[in-house]
C-alpha cells in the first residue's frame, strides 16, 4: 500500500503531463522521478504510467490511483485543516483562477483583503483571458463571467452583470446610431477574443424577437481593457459587461445604444469542486467573495 507523500508525488507528475515538468515543480532532477516513479510502480506491482521521450501515457490503473487519490488527499488534508482550526485560524493554500480585466479590477482587492484577515492562509491568483481551458482541478475556486458549458464543478452566484452595445459619442455622430441589431452588420465593430467563443456572432432579444448578427471586424483583442479603450477612442463598437463599461456609460465617454434590444446576461459565479468536501478556507473565501458584491455589486452602486 501506498502513503500520501506517494500519491501526492503522482498527482503532480499526472498535473505536470511529463517527468520533466513534475521534476521542475518537485525541485528535482528527471532521473529522479523517473526512478521514483519506477519505485512507487514495483510497491505497487503494476504499471501507473508508458513513457516514452515525448510524453507520458497514464495505464488504467494509474488513472484509477489519481482519481482515488486525489478524493482521499482531500479528505486527508481537509481533516489536518479542520484539526488546526480547533487552535486558531485558517490554514493552508488557496489557489484561484480569475479572469483577466474582472480578476484585476475586483478579485485581486478581494483575495487581498481575505488574507490579511487570515494571515496563514497563503492564496495564489492566476489571471487567464481562458479560465476555464485551464486544468480546473488546479484551481480551487474558478471566477466565470458568462453562460456555463457543461461541467463538474458546482457554480456558486456572486454576482447580476449585464452586457450592453457601447460606443463612443464621436462614432455615433460620425456614423449614426442603429436602430436594430441588423445595421451593426454594416458598421465598424470591435470584439473580445476569450473562452474560445465565436466571439463576432453577436445575439439580440426583444420581447418574443431574437436576432445573431454577424458583426465585421478590424479590431480584436483577448484584453477587454483594450477593447474599452478603442471603444471610447471611437474606433468602432463593442459588446462589453456592464461591469467593465458602467462607469464609462455615466461619464458619458460610452453610449449604450440599441436600448429596446437586450443582450444575453453574463452573470458573474465561482467555480468549485464537491460541494460538501470544500476544505474550510474555501467555503470561508466563497462566503467572502459572495459578501463583497452584495446587495449590489460595485458596478450598480
Amino acid at each position: 500500500m501506498t502513503d500520501s507523500a506517494d500519491i501526492r508525488f503522482l498527482l503532480t507528475i499526472q498535473q505536470s503531463g511529463s517527468l520533466i515538468a513534475a521534476a521542475r515543480k518537485l525541485g528535482l532532477t528527471p532521473s529522479a522521478v523517473s526512478q521514483r516513479l519506477l519505485q512507487l510502480e514495483k510497491k505497487l506491482g503494476t504499471r501507473l504510467a508508458d513513457r516514452t521521450a515525448r510524453k507520458l501515457i497514464f495505464t488504467d490503473e494509474g488513472m484509477l490511483l489519481c482519481l482515488r487519490g486525489s478524493e482521499l488527499i482531500q479528505q486527508f488534508d481537509t481533516l489536518l485543516e479542520e484539526l488546526r482550526i480547533h487552535h486558531g485560524g485558517l490554514v493552508g493554500t488557496l489557489k484561484v483562477n480569475a479572469p483577466l480585466g474582472f480578476g484585476r479590477r475586483y478579485i485581486a482587492p478581494v483575495i487581498a483583503d481575505f488574507q490579511r484577515e487570515n494571515p496563514d492562509v497563503d492564496v495564489a491568483l492566476t489571471l487567464s483571458d481562458q479560465p476555464l481551458t485551464e486544468a480546473a482541478d488546479r484551481f480551487d475556486v474558478v471566477v466565470h463571467i458568462g453562460e456555463l458549458r457543461a461541467s463538474n464543478l458546482v457554480g456558486h452566484a456572486i454576482a447580476p452583470n449585464a452586457r450592453f452595445v457601447c460606443a463612443s459619442p464621436a462614432f455615433v455622430k460620425r456614423f449614426g446610431n442603429p436602430k436594430t441589431p441588423d445595421d451593426l452588420a454594416r458598421l465598424p465593430c470591435i470584439v473580445l477574443r476569450e473562452n474560445n467563443e465565436d466571439v463576432s456572432l453577436w445575439h439580440f432579444r426583444k420581447g418574443k424577437i431574437s436576432r445573431s448578427i454577424r458583426v465585421a471586424s478590424k479590431l480584436s483583442c483577448n484584453d477587454g481593457d483594450v477593447i474599452r479603450h478603442w471603444a471610447c477612442e471611437g474606433r468602432g463598437i463593442i459588446l462589453r459587461s456592464e461591469w467593465d463599461v458602467a462607469d464609462d456609460i455615466r461619464r458619458g465617454t460610452l453610449v449604450s445604444l440599441l436600448p429596446a434590444w437586450k443582450a444575453p446576461d453574463a452573470n458573474v459565479i465561482a467555480l468549485t469542486h464537491n460541494r460538501s468536501g470544500l476544505p474550510r478556507r474555501t467555503r470561508d473565501f466563497m462566503q467572502y467573495l459572495q459578501a463583497r458584491f452584495r446587495p449590489l455589486p460595485p458596478w450598480r452602486v
